[in-house]
């Protein structure tokens, strides 16, 4: 997964401008402290009758040197913890960051612990789950099982490198599903019904086996008829909806295809709801 090699770069190269930032202050402390002999202004009294020309050039060099140090410090220091701050706030509020930080900083970790029998318990809980509940996303499969973030980021990781399941990115999620799904399986569960079509397919699956017109379908949709037949014909084209005829009336009614296509949305809007 390229997005774990990238989290890893931004979180040592945050670290390592962290650090180096530290230890340019920590030396600059040392090599040029801040007394009255070496101030870090350039307000100094050029008019001393003691002073000496030779001193006083001296004292512009390190002033300058000093200068340059503290500038540069300051921005590794603020760049490094920018990059963390900004890592670590993502992950947060998007499930996809917080997904990719589990893998590539926490899995490692974790990966270093010897494999166990409780281990092919948790990974055989976590197929299981997913055979039952295809295209559930990371935060609901974790609550469902009560596993923590580190060990179900584990789990997953070794189960997808082992071919044993599948995921991808939906929006700010990040969705799972057992790799034994046909294409046609998989293309539904990645494409759930939603908004009008969903409210068309639940209004046809009461129907019955009768069906309902389309002027009956308008009207208790509330929707226009040509925002209707748009909808119609998309689910029409993808076989989740057929026209029949009855008593010389078209009407219609839902697939066995719609059917199923209506369960999977419903179960991923109550997975969603339950998160």
């Amino acid at each position: 997964m390229r997005g774990v090699y990238t989290v890893r770069f931004i979180f040592i190269l945050s670290i390592a401008c962290m650090v180096i930032g530290s230890w340019m202050v920590i030396n600059q402390t040392e090599d040029f402290p801040l007394t009255e002999d070496f101030p870090l202004t350039q307000e100094m009294n050029f008019d001393t009758e003691d002073a000496d020309e030779t001193d006083i050039g001296e004292r512009i060099v390190v002033n300058d040197k000093s200068k340059k140090i503290s500038k540069y410090s300051k921005n590794l220091l603020l760049g490094g913890t920018g990059l963390f701050t900004i890592l670590m706030a993502s992950s947060v509020f998007f499930e996809v960051i917080r997904v990719l930080v589990f893998m590539a900083l926490i899995v490692p970790m974790v990966a270093g612990k010897k494999s166990n029998r409780d281990d092919l318990l948790t990974r055989g809980r976590i197929l299981g789950y997913l055979e039952a509940n295809s295209g559930i996303h990371f935060s609901a499969l974790r609550d469902a099982l009560a596993l923590a973030n580190g060990v179900s980021a584990y789990h997953l990781n070794i189960l997808e490198i082992n071919g044993s399941i599948i995921s991808w990115r939906d929006g700010n999620l990040r969705r799972y599903a057992v790799s034994s799904l046909t294409r046609d399986e998989l293309r539904k569960i990645r494409n759930p019904i939603a908004g009008t079509r969903l409210a068309i397919l639940e209004v046809l699956a009461n129907s019955g086996v009768m069906g309902i017109s389309g002027s009956d379908l308008r009207k208790k949709l509330e929707i226009s008829r040509q925002l209707l037949s748009y909808h119609m014909n998309e689910l029409r084209t993808s076989n989740l909806v057929k026209k029949i005829s009855i008593s010389q009336r078209s009407r219609w009614i839902i697939s066995d295809d719609g059917i199923e296509s209506l369960s999977n949305s419903i179960e991923v809007s109550r997975i969603q709801a339950s998160t």
